[in-house]
């Protein structure tokens, strides 16, 4: 963190020196750390893509899943959020549950299951790359102007990007993948909900952790112990349980989280949705190696789209500067 003022009240700040107890070091602005944050974050997320088109051919269910991902987390941070608890429960109901509903169990099997008929690809573009618009939506619904000039126009070249990635499975009509972009366009919008959620809570990156997994965790629990959801952990391989312990219980559940919710407590709600955006470039070119995808035509037109889309709706007027300043 970057100091906001110095033990020498009398000088001004570049002339008391190095901060105390780090000497020749200035540390990093706040819009760095969240940038930094938000670099490992996509990062993070497209590990998450691959891993939701990689469930559908591995020994785990969803729901296997789903228990890492929100049960790891609770074990790694139980100490401090029984620290938090209270904090944790005073959360008001509406933040709540745009928060567990926005990133909870809805969100994940919705994603999971439109990775599953579609592609890495179509979930490492979808579902990131259309929450800046659901945000602006909701930013809208509130009061706030609508989007103009460059930010509307890369707004307009994401929803394009979009559309080019469904646009050969309309006619003639695939009706699995259709419904497994529609699936993700929900995820989506569920992930802006949680977005703009972590906005309005008064809670730090592990208290945020601890309110969206908590009653995941439970939710998935009594779904599970009800038969509502198979499960096949008891007999999955443990290569299988290795890797979606890491990506989406320590990864996802954990890094991802603290980092995302930093960084939006850094740079604001609506900028990290644009600049997370950029992970679909990410996940296509990994999807490739390590799952054997082949990037199509309409990947190849719909993911430059929404990458130049990004671009230009993460660009900011500069603040006009005083004649006299």
């Amino acid at each position: 963190m970057v100091a906001t003022h110095t033990t020498r009240a009398t000088l001004p700040p570049d002339a008391a020196g190095p901060r105390a107890g780090h000497p020749g070091r200035r540390g990093l602005s706040p819009q760095a750390e969240g940038m930094l944050a938000l670099l490992v974050t996509v990062s993070i997320w497209a590990a998450f893509a691959l891993s939701a088109r990689a469930l559908s051919g591995s020994s785990l269910l969803p729901a296997d899943a789903a228990l890492l991902r929100f049960g790891v987390p609770l074990v790694v941070l139980f100490p401090a959020l029984w620290r938090r608890r209270r904090a944790i429960a005073a959360v008001r109901p509406g933040p709540a549950v745009k928060i567990v509903c926005g990133a909870g169990v809805p969100f994940f099997l919705a994603a999971m299951h439109g990775g599953a008929l579609t592609s890495a690809a179509f979930v490492g573009s979808i579902v990131p790359g259309m929450v800046p618009l659901f945000v602006s939506l909701i930013m809208i619904r509130r009061g706030h102007g609508a989007p103009r000039g460059t930010q509307a126009a890369g707004l307009a070249l994401i929803a394009a990007g979009v559309a080019a990635l469904v646009w050969r499975y309309v006619v003639p009509v695939d009706t699995d993948v259709l419904l497994g972009a529609g699936t993700l366009l929900v995820a989506s919008g569920l992930w802006a909900l949680y977005t703009v959620g972590l906005r309005e809570v008064d809670l730090d990156p592990i208290g945020s952790i601890g309110l969206l997994c908590l009653p995941s965790f439970a939710v998935i629990g009594v779904l599970v112990l009800t038969g509502v959801l198979p499960t096949g952990i008891a007999h999955a391989a443990g290569r299988d349980i290795a890797l979606f312990l890491v990506v989406q219980g320590l990864g996802v559940g954990l890094c991802a989280g603290l980092l995302y919710a930093f960084a939006i407590r850094r740079l604001g709600a609506e900028r990290s949705a644009v600049f997370g955006s950029l992970s679909p470039v990410a996940v296509v070119l990994l999807a490739v190696p390590l799952l054997g995808e082949t990037p199509t035509f309409a990947v190849l037109v719909g993911v430059p789209l929404i990458t130049a889309g990004v671009v230009l709706a993460n660009r900011r007027p500069r603040p006009k500067v005083p004649a006299d300043a």
